[in-house]
Formats: structure tokens, sequence, C-alpha cells
């Protein structure tokens, strides 16, 4: 390895110390944009994109420069693909001498291609997908669906208990069940307890603020 420029040579740790981080499908190339046609000088982990040394950039001035998003002398975060199909994340920041004159660029190009996959087997484990919208109809016959549920299991809570002969005592242990349950959450859930239990909606209502209270 052969690098003229001084002011550029100083970036090889780094770039070594971004592909280590990182790992092998994280490529880190180096341009000396003083001799544009053979800019590449140094990369690391080159099998992601197949940049050698001695080739000229390509997505400079396409995709950084002309980007709407480069400012700072940098552009994070681009997508680019490779000649094989890879999909691969990019960032480029350019590099000054003390001049200010451009005289280089600094590249990591991240191979997302497992992360795709992986993303892609979570998505199909989890049951993770674009949530359809349902109609109102749909919903209709959904609570519908629910508040049937409910009553059923109103009905089989209070089922082994003769309604007639439970005294207060035992109907508030009921309703404070079916309260810890959740069953007073489902729309008329409030009248199918007073009904069964023989007894008003206010007093269904009394018995749960009791309930709240002694909690």
């Amino acid at each position: 390895m052969n690098i003229n420029n001084k002011e550029l040579k100083k970036y090889i740790p780094i770039a070594n110390l971004i592909a280590k981080t990182f790992g092998r499908n994280c490529e880190v190339v180096i341009h000396d944009l003083t001799v544009p046609q053979n800019s590449v000088i140094y990369a690391v982990n080159n099998h992601v994109t197949g940049r050698k040394v001695g080739q000229a950039f390509d997505h400079l001035v396409k995709q950084v420069l002309l980007s709407s998003k480069f400012e700072n002398d940098y552009l994070a975060g681009y997508k680019i693909r490779t000649d094989d199909g890879k999909e691969i994340k990019s960032s480029t920041a350019l590099i000054r001498d003390s001049n200010e004159k451009v005289i280089g660029a600094l590249c990591v190009n991240y191979n997302l291609e497992s992360m795709i996959h992986f993303k892609e087997f979570l998505d199909d484990f989890i049951g993770i997908g674009q949530e359809e919208k349902e109609t109102e109809e749909e919903n209709a016959e959904l609570m519908e669906n629910v508040v049937e549920i409910a009553d059923d299991l109103i009905d089989r809570i209070i089922a082994n208990y003769g309604t007639e002969e439970l005294k207060r005592k035992e109907k508030i242990k009921l309703i404070k069940f079916m309260d810890e349950k959740g069953i007073f959450l489902i729309k008329g859930s409030v009248d199918k307890v007073a009904e069964k239990l023989g007894i008003s909606k206010v007093t269904v209502y009394s018995y749960l603020d009791e309930i709240k209270k002694n909690n």
C-alpha cells in the first residue's frame, strides 16, 4: 500500500476502526480526490461492493453532492445497489486540507442483505403486517360478536348460583369478579348483569363504587 497524501493517510486508523466495529458487512473506503480517475487509495472489507485500490469514485457526484440532504460536507444513510444486486446503506464525508480544499472522501458502505432477510424473518415470525382497514360494518359485526361472548360469560359466571337466593355479599362478590375480568368494559354488560341478578342498574353501579372504595 502506497499512499502519498499524508493528510489522507491519517484516516486509515479511522477506516480500520469503523470496519472493525461494525464487522465484515461494513466496508470503508478512502478516496484521494486529487487523482479522480484513480481515487480509491484504501479499502477495508472491500468484498461488500468490490471496490479496489486504483478505481475511480462512483456515486460521489450523482448521489452525494447533488443530494438535497448533503450539507456540512457529508451525507449519511443513502442507498446504493451493487452490480450483483446487493442493497447497500452508504455514508460519505468529504475531507479538506488546511486550506479548506476538498482533497478526499471517507465512505462507509454497509451491506443490508442479512438485515433485510432477518427483518423478513421477524415480520413473518411475529406476524407483523400492514393492518387492514376495517369498515364500520365489520366493526359492528366484531362488536356484536364480543357482546355475544360477554353475555355467555355472564351467564356462565352466574350459572352456579340461584339468583333469588343470592345475598348482597354474594352479589357483590360476583360483580367484583366480573369487574376484575373486564366484563363491564363491554357495552350493555351492566344491563345484562342487573337483569340476571334481579337488581337495578343503579344497584350494580353502587356495588361497583363500593368495591372500588374497599380496594
